[in-house]
């Protein structure tokens, strides 16, 4: 798992996995990021990107490894929280590092940053209370544990970076039988809220930069 200090987690789906899971199942959440923002950072982690970028789809993490001695409450507890979350918009502008804790190389995100904390914070409670040891810091990784002028281009590449598209699911991942990261299951959000919206290729998308 990638990053696991700083909140990067699951990898592109494999095959997906019930809606039960073994005492002691780790889960996490991801916000999965649409076309074409997705196939640019997509491109840049395959070639700068280290050892894990390849099965590591885009995204911004909210939970990763989380561990659940009962995977069926922690599920309706996620979609509980889901439910009760209106859709919010992100944007994603340049990029940032963690280094010299970490050598990670990230793009920003300067708007959606404290919705992503807040359901950060509320998904973390209840069945899915852990400790990580670093404050949740929203962010999308675009590479890890790459050599060092890999980590530099990367940074380089996507400093003009921008992206934006509207937030209406998160999605819910397991480990499977091969100990991958596995899709369990896309949440609306807000449904208990009057705001739920239709499927994510809908959602508005924007990206400056050379592609």
């Amino acid at each position: 798992m990638a990053d696991r200090q700083h909140g990067d987690g699951p990898r592109n789906p494999a095959a997906p996995v019930g809606p039960t899971a073994p005492e002691g199942a780790t889960l996490g959440i991801v916000i999965s990021l649409p076309e074409p923002a997705a196939g640019r950072l997509r491109r840049v982690r395959a070639a700068y990107g280290g050892p894990e970028s390849t099965v590591e789809a885009p995204h911004i993490t909210l939970v990763t490894g989380g561990p659940t001695a009962d995977w069926e409450s922690a599920r309706d507890h996620v979609a509980a929280v889901a439910a009760r979350t209106p859709r919010f918009a992100v944007r994603l502008r340049g990029t940032g590092s963690f280094r010299p804790v970490t050598d990670v190389v990230f793009v920003r995100v300067v708007e959606g940053w404290d919705a992503c904390r807040e359901l950060h914070d509320a998904l973390c409670a209840g069945p899915l209370v852990h400790g990580t040891g670093y404050d949740y810091h929203p962010h999308v990784t675009v590479a890890h544990d790459a050599p060092e002028e890999g980590l530099q281009r990367a940074f380089a590449e996507l400093a003009d970076f921008e992206a934006e598209f509207a937030v209406d699911r998160i999605d819910l991942f397991g480990i499977d039988d091969d100990g991958r990261w596995a899709l369990s299951e896309e949440l609306r959000l807000g449904t208990h809220t009057g705001t739920e919206t239709g499927p994510r290729r809908d959602a508005g998308l924007g990206e400056a930069g050379p592609s």
